[in-house]
């Protein structure tokens, strides 16, 4: 398995692949992954855009993570944005890397791969905050939120509604930047960084 940084032209050179993940990983209709390839599509030209992707050796695609810097005037920011009282905004909204979309084939799961996109994301990010949000679930069972958890992401919100979606959500969020692994005292070997 190889990490690589993505350009947004290798996104939508693979968007394909990427809308099968997402709906593999989401365990969404295929109705409803027509409307996210072109909400993907128009996210590669945001400010600040970063993308990574997990490549098999015969390079399928076998997950993928990306954001960019958020802004007044895009959808997901503007939510999060009312929500919030305004010291909370100031402090997480200001100058935040959103994680946008953050997916492993279900197969792939349990193997870090996860954990090495949201790693190598958080690394290339701009921005002195990040945030994101995903599906409120059991903490101790789910391998999301425990990922999140591992990398210092705290509530910023949670059982938050967006707008057309009925589950209820998790705001999370963590200063930037990304602070690199420890590395392991001598003599011991090193464990895997989260």
């Amino acid at each position: 398995m190889r990490l690589v940084r993505w350009t947004p032209d290798d996104l939508v050179r693979r968007l394909d692949d990427v809308v099968a993940v997402y709906g593999e990983a989401m365990g969404y209709r295929t109705d409803l992954l027509e409307a996210r390839r072109g909400y993907i599509a128009t996210h590669v030209r945001r400010p600040g855009f970063r993308a990574v992707a997990s490549l098999t050796s015969e390079g399928h695609l076998a997950g993928f993570g990306y954001g960019y810097l958020g802004a007044p005037g895009q959808w997901w920011h503007d939510q999060v944005w009312r929500a919030l009282h305004t010291p909370a905004r100031q402090r997480w909204l200001t100058d935040c890397f959103e994680v946008v979309e953050l997916h492993v084939r279900p197969p792939a799961q349990g193997h870090g791969l996860g954990a090495g996109q949201l790693r190598a994301l958080l690394t290339l990010a701009e921005g002195t905050t990040t945030l994101l949000s995903t599906p409120e679930a059991d903490e101790q069972r789910s391998r999301a939120w425990r990922l999140y958890r591992r990398f210092g992401f705290v509530d910023v919100l949670r059982h938050f509604h967006f707008p057309g979606d009925e589950r209820p959500f998790g705001v999370l969020g963590r200063d930037l930047p990304l602070e690199p692994p420890a590395p392991a005292p001598p003599g011991r070997p090193g464990r895997a960084a989260p």
